[in-house]
């Protein structure tokens, strides 16, 4: 996991009516944030050790380092649980501000390595000279300015906050909002399967809390008091 340390930023944009307002949210306090997307190899030990039910298929991909994906937001909250069980710190998914606080990297551009798409810095539909449309293994490209690794693409990651369509009247201090549209939550940083629009740092969008996708997944984070 990386440290990321405390601050205030602009979130959202004016791409949207999602994105719409754009707003200043100040994370307090320094936390911790998965270096990259949890794995196939981290997901089967949870299986293996009961604390998960589930096992997604890898599709033919390979497991290992490669994002566990086709998991839903319940899922991902049994293996947080497992963790934390196991661990005896409290893990939990990123909330949306937190995620995309962490996503810049300190950056107020479209993606966190500048304006535009640049080939060949993330796995998503059009990142490269031909799509992929699977999965690549974790740290398969360059982190961002935080350390963080596939922010952009590869998996969409699972937020812990309720859905909401615009971020009128969004929490402005960095927590989970958890009012809104509760049966479907937030999933962020676009994926393999998505256009370069769906990875920039202020994308958002959001799927059924108990629904499986192929392409989603997620990261974990902890507070660190």
């Amino acid at each position: 996991m990386v440290v990321v340390p405390a601050g205030e930023f602009k979130m959202g944009s004016d791409e949207t009516i999602y994105e719409k307002p754009s707003h200043r949210v100040v994370i307090a306090e320094d936390f911790a944030i998965g270096r990259r997307e949890v794995t196939f190899e981290e997901w089967d030990l949870c299986v293996t050790a009961g604390g998960c039910r589930y096992r997604p298929d890898d599709r033919g991909w390979g497991r290992g380092t490669r994002p566990v994906i086709d998991v839903s937001w319940d899922d991902a909250q049994s293996f947080v649980a497992w963790l934390s069980q196991k661990t005896g710190k409290k893990y939990r998914l990123p909330s949306e501000a937190e995620w995309e606080y962490a996503a810049r990297a300190g950056t107020e551009t479209a993606f966190w390595w500048g304006r535009a798409l640049v080939k060949g810095t993330a796995n998503c539909e059009d990142c490269g000279d031909a799509p992929l449309r699977r999965s690549t293994p974790a740290q398969s490209f360059r982190p961002n300015g935080f350390g963080l690794f596939d922010v952009a693409g590869n998996a969409a990651e699972w937020v812990q906050d309720c859905w909401n369509d615009t971020y009128k009247g969004a929490p402005s201090n960095g927590a989970a909002w958890s009012t809104g549209q509760c049966q479907q939550r937030g999933l962020r940083g676009g994926s393999f399967a998505a256009k370069a629009a769906y990875a920039r740092s202020a994308a958002r969008f959001r799927y059924d809390q108990d629904v499986r996708y192929y392409t989603n997944g997620f990261r974990i984070a902890r507070d660190l008091r």
